[in-house]
């Protein structure tokens, strides 16, 4: 027990936590800069999006709600994330102090919870849109929408501040160093002394209620929309029906896939370099946010047609 309580004694707070980074990747530089100019575009790309859809009257639907409400969070999400990291390793500035390192990793992680939640919203939209379409309109009214909303930036901002809440009482006493390229909530707590399974419990709980748990919703969710396609009369009637859900179905599989992959890789104990993990890592957090509201723009014939307005360009006119 003596030696316990003096071990303990050397267990301090640390004033902050010096970000690894890639470990062998050369000229990191040139990566870093890649994902500068693609945060510069998903700036320009989700406040064009929010811009066309606060100023466009037609746009104000329960549908076009749930879309500016993932601009929001693909806005936030990489903002939390990408200008840091960038101005960590393209500049050399690698310590980060405690406090912010803990509000870094909450925010990342909220956000990036907040990308499935938004997901699952955009779902519940199709799943009434064409399972219920004479319906819709009573069922998915802009009051409900909102309270879907708030709700679902409710439940993860819950969850994650408890999760990051179990960070400060752990103690370190050896390494500082975080294996990764930002505050990352793993390798944060992975390098502390004492026992950290309530943060390997959080973990574990965070990672299947906010995006496991989703990612069965959207799932559930399409399995009801097949089954009413299939008995939709007309092949053209079923082909309509399947376009409207094209686009969200490219944004789930595109911020899905990449963390299935590296969960399913971490928890079947399959070592991954720190630098691939890195780069995935990178990708994932980057790439949806910029293309979420391109797919978006392009495949949705409303918000192209209020981009064409925009241009000056006519657009016929559409038969009801």
């Amino acid at each position: 027990m003596e030696t316990t309580t003096q071990d303990l004694s050397n267990f301090t707070r640390p004033v902050g936590f010096y970000i690894r980074g890639f470990y062998a990747l050369k000229h990191t530089e040139y990566y870093f800069i890649f994902l500068a100019v693609m945060y510069v575009l998903t700036l320009v790309a989700n406040l064009t999006l929010m811009f066309i859809i606060w100023f466009a009257e037609t746009l104000h639907t329960p549908k076009y709600m749930a879309v500016f409400s993932l601009a929001v969070v693909d806005l936030s999400f990489s903002s939390a994330l990408i200008p840091k990291a960038v101005h960590m390793y393209l500049f050399d500035s690698k310590f980060m102090y405690f406090n912010a390192c803990l509000a870094q990793m909450f925010f990342v992680d909220y956000f990036a919870s907040m990308e499935a939640f938004s997901l699952c919203v955009l779902a519940y939209d199709r799943l009434i849109a064409i399972c219920f379409p004479l319906r819709s309109n009573s069922l998915n009214t802009k009051c409900t929408m909102m309270v879907i909303i708030i709700v679902s930036w409710s439940i993860p901002l819950v969850i994650d501040v408890v999760m990051v809440a179990l960070i400060p009482p752990l103690p370190y006493c050896k390494s500082t160093v975080v294996n990764s390229f930002f505050c990352d909530h793993g390798p944060v707590f992975k390098i502390a002394c004492g026992d950290y399974s309530p943060n390997w419990f959080m973990a574990g709980f965070t990672t299947v209620s906010m995006y496991f748990v989703p990612f069965g919703f959207i799932a559930l969710t399409y399995i009801f929309i097949i089954y009413a396609i299939l008995n939709i009369a007309s092949s053209e009637g079923r082909w309509k029906a399947f376009r409207t859900c094209s686009s969200h179905l490219l944004l789930v599989g595109m911020f899905f896939v990449p963390f299935f992959v590296t969960y399913v890789i971490a928890w079947v104990n399959i070592n991954i370099d720190t630098d691939t993990r890195i780069i995935n890592t990178s990708l994932s957090a980057s790439i949806p946010p910029l293309l979420n509201p391109i797919i978006y723009s392009l495949k949705t014939e409303e918000i192209m047609e209020q981009i064409k307005k925009i241009l000056g360009m006519k657009t016929p006119t559409r038969s009801v």
